[in-house]
């Protein structure tokens, strides 16, 4: 083993009553993500004087597409034979098994329900994309303490040997420094949430609006982009990636890569 590893011994659980019931850092995480996100996207929408309801319906929209949406995504996408053998496991949350691009796809299809009432389809989605981000950080830091969906093997000295990986403990893989990449994505996550707050610090105070375009062009280019390229850093999470060239969380990246990419085309468009 690389003595300059970092080994990452760190349990799922903050308390454990029996073998099935339990509170893992994972559900906690979940829920302050969404806390914390809550409130941030409640300040900026006040400051650009939406109603406090519609606030509300937009926030609870999101949590129900996006949890409904991950959940989902993952057991489509990712393991479908065995949701389908059990579909009772699907409800089965604290166990982890949350797909980024189920989740992107269920708000999408929740803020249809509320877009007409309320505001325009493109401007609710891009309040919600502000603090996704800052969401992410914290699913990321649910999938560390899980020591679940890391790299490849890596020699780097910020190697991660994560002794409670499910697979380390079944004998499956061995334990060796590899790529942490759920910090891969952290950094990548908060980073475009600094940029985020700083745009909407500089516009607002100024008294300006807020492009929709930019915001929905960047999360698509940079989170989309972002992973797309740590995805080679990954080891497969189902069989069946390994014999394709882009494995499913690349492959589904695509798609909103190029919607970045016309949306900040369009930003462009709009600044001229």
């Amino acid at each position: 083993m690389d003595i300059l590893s970092i080994v990452w011994n760190v349990s799922p659980y903050v308390y454990r009553f029996s073998e099935t019931y339990a509170i893992r850092w994972y559900g906690i995480l979940f829920a302050l993500a969404f806390v914390l996100s809550y409130y941030v996207a409640y300040y900026i929408c006040r400051k650009e004087n939406f109603s406090e309801r519609t606030v509300n319906i937009i926030a609870i929209a999101s949590v129900l597409g996006g949890v409904i949406g991950a959940r989902l995504g993952h057991c489509l996408f990712y393991e479908p034979a065995y949701y389908f053998g059990n579909p009772a496991k699907i409800l089965h949350l604290w166990e982890g098994g949350m797909a980024s691009h189920g989740g992107a796809l269920g708000v999408l299809i929740a803020i249809l329900f509320i877009s007409k009432k309320e505001l325009p389809y493109k401007t609710i989605l891009a309040r919600i994309l502000l603090v996704v981000p800052l969401a992410g950080v914290f699913f990321r830091m649910g999938n560390l303490m899980n020591s679940e969906i890391y790299g490849t093997a890596t020699n780097l000295p910020w190697g991660f040997v994560f002794v409670q990986s499910p697979e380390v403990l079944r004998g499956v893989e061995q334990a060796v420094p590899r790529h942490p990449t759920q910090i891969y994505e952290m950094i990548c996550y908060v980073s475009l949430f600094a940029v985020y707050m700083v745009y909407c610090w500089k516009r607002l105070t100024h008294g300006k609006s807020l492009s929709d375009s930019f915001i929905i062009g960047m999360f698509g280019v940079w989170v989309f982009g972002g992973r797309f390229l740590i995805e080679f850093l990954k080891m497969p999470q189902v069989n069946f990636e390994q014999g394709l060239p882009l494995n499913m969380g690349q492959i589904l990246s695509l798609p909103f890569i190029v919607w970045g990419v016309i949306a900040l085309w369009n930003w462009r468009h709009e600044k001229s």
